[in-house]
Formats: C-alpha cells, sequence, structure tokens
C-alpha cells in the first residue's frame, strides 16, 4: 500500500542546507499533490506542498524563501531544500500525500539545526 520513506535529515550547522528525499510508493505518485510536514516539540505545521505536475506550490510563510520543495515524477521523489536553516527548523520531518480521502505519512527524518 502507500509507503513513504524520507531520508536525507541530520545534524547542520545554522546557516546550513540539507536536501531531504521521500521515495514514494504504493499509489500513482504523478497523480497527487504531496507534501511536507514537521513536527516540532510544541507544534506539527505544514511546511510546502506541491501538485501532482509541480505546478503550484506552497509554503509556510516563515519558509518562503529558505525552502523549496520539487518533485521528479519519473523518480516517484519528492524533495524538500532547505537553506539558511535555523535552530527553530529542529524538528522531525514528514513526507505526506491524501488519498481516498486518508492522510498517509512516512516515519519521517530528523532534522537538527545547532552549532
Amino acid at each position: 500500500q502507500v509507503q513513504l520513506v524520507e531520508s536525507g535529515g541530520g545534524l547542520v550547522q545554522p546557516g546550513g542546507s540539507l536536501r531531504l528525499s521521500c521515495a514514494a510508493s504504493g499509489f500513482t505518485f504523478s497523480s497527487y499533490s504531496m507534501s511536507w510536514y514537521r513536527q516540532a516539540p510544541d507544534k506539527r505545521e505544514l511546511v510546502a506542498s506541491i501538485t501532482s505536475n509541480s505546478g503550484t506550490t506552497n509554503y509556510a510563510d516563515s519558509l518562503k524563501g529558505r525552502f523549496t520543495i520539487s518533485r521528479d515524477n519519473a523518480k516517484n521523489t519528492v524533495y524538500l531544500q532547505m537553506n539558511s536553516l535555523k535552530p527553530e527548523d529542529t524538528a522531525v520531518y514528514y513526507c505526506g500525500v491524501r488519498r481516498g480521502g486518508i492522510n498517509y505519512w512516512g516515519k519521517g527524518t530528523l532534522v537538527t539545526v545547532s552549532s
């Protein structure tokens, strides 16, 4: 069934960059919008989303200009490029999709921004 596997997290210093990847399977990836969420100790929030054809992207207001979501439908993969990272970006990042009225997400990848 639906499977989402995130990778690319790790420890990075403030101002650094990371690229997260999410490998998707179990559904027709190219037909669905994809999203990145993050879970910090205080809250869960939508980071970014992208439509099936990459025509439209949305970002949390605080992340515009620093984060970029993209996808490669041929690889069934969605990416999150994170630049100028700040300590407050520290969180577990999850890849998500809504299919058949159900929200699916992966197990997440931890991003820690610390000096």
